[in-house]
């Protein structure tokens, strides 16, 4: 095993969105030149869902967290994350507004991120899952149909195993094909499952060129399940989902949590209906992938981050620590 893993020609894409994606890019870019986002694109909430209404453009907010991940200009970075507090302006993120602008100059979302990668000095690619404009659509067990990604966001409906699809039918990028045949390894990006992951990997294409990659395909698991949706799902109930979407089984690893948070954070979280994502040893021996249990938990929290990192690890206490996973992965490398 490799004490400092650093492999500059390694390639590595992580597919997802939010951030999930942005706690392994912020960690991976260190290790590796070649680090690529295949970032999800049927955000509809916030900013990102009233820019898509108003002015018809693709969804900026996971390609905006994606960029500021990878970015080597802290400055830039705190630019792009920046928030307007009042005014027509309220709640919209400058980044957000700054791609919207370069795709309606353009009139391409991926040119937009190529100029904007020009400009936060980003160290890696960022890549729209697809161009096409989505709509995300579930249907629960009960047959009921929710449309959109913050409804399905809000919806409670257990652990049912909802199916997902896209509308209309979404064509996948071809710079994502090329990313994904050319990768060593490819990382699913722990992340709401039903609003994150699953959008990006039900494009249509997308499992075929990851059972054609000859990378290693590895997903790191979640810490904490949500509330009314993947109810009681232990470690391997989120990778079945994962290879549910993607439609074959395909992954190689499984990275999991087995530190648990204190007792404190746990009855925190517990209030708000998460829990932590609990093992079941003898489900991942039946596995056909290999599980690799490590203390995944930033133990602290520093305050000298940038504000681009202090937005991604607002929302909770219990997240994954950027260095730890992506000297993980990077591992994998030599394995």
């Amino acid at each position: 095993m490799q004490d400092n893993p650093v492999v500059p020609g390694a390639r590595i894409v992580v597919i997802g969105g939010g951030t999930g994606s942005f706690v392994l890019l912020s960690g991976l870019k260190r290790y590796t030149q070649h680090v690529t986002a295949l970032v999800n694109m049927s955000d509809d909430g916030g900013s990102t869902g009233q820019l898509r209404d108003e002015l018809g453009v693709l969804p900026p907010g996971d390609a905006r967290q994606c960029l500021v991940a990878l970015s080597d200009s802290e400055k830039v970075r705190d630019l792009f994350n920046y928030r307007f507090e009042e005014g027509s302006l309220k709640g919209h993120a400058f980044g957000n507004l700054f791609l919207t602008a370069l795709e309606k100059m353009t009139g391409n979302f991926a040119e937009a991120i190529e100029l904007a990668s020009e400009v936060l000095s980003v160290t890696g690619t960022v890549l729209p899952v697809t161009l096409s404009n989505v709509t995300l659509c579930m249907r629960t067990a009960d047959g009921e149909v929710t449309r959109g990604e913050h409804k399905i966001e809000l919806a409670k409906f257990g652990s049912s195993r909802p199916e997902l699809w896209l509308e209309p039918d979404p064509k996948l990028n071809p710079a994502a094909i090329q990313a994904l045949e050319q990768a060593d390894i490819i990382v699913i990006a722990p992340g709401d499952i039903y609003n994150s992951l699953g959008p990006a990997l039900i494009v249509p294409g997308l499992g075929e060129a990851l059972g054609r990659s000859k990378a290693k395909k590895v997903y790191v698991c979640n810490l904490v399940t949500k509330p009314g949706q993947s109810d009681g799902f232990k470690a391997h109930d989120f990778a079945a989902e994962i290879e549910r979407f993607i439609g074959q089984p395909c992954l190689d690893w499984v990275i999991y949590n087995d530190k648990p948070p204190s007792n404190e954070l746990l009855e925190k979280y517990a209030h708000e209906g998460e829990f932590a994502v609990e093992i079941d040893t003898g489900a991942f021996e039946q596995a056909h992938y290999q599980a690799k249990g490590s203390a995944l938990i930033a133990s602290s929290f520093n305050q000298e981050h940038s504000s681009a990192d202090a937005i991604a690890h607002m929302r909770s206490y219990i997240r994954h620590d950027p260095d730890f996973i992506a000297r993980e992965l990077m591992r994998l490398y030599f394995s």
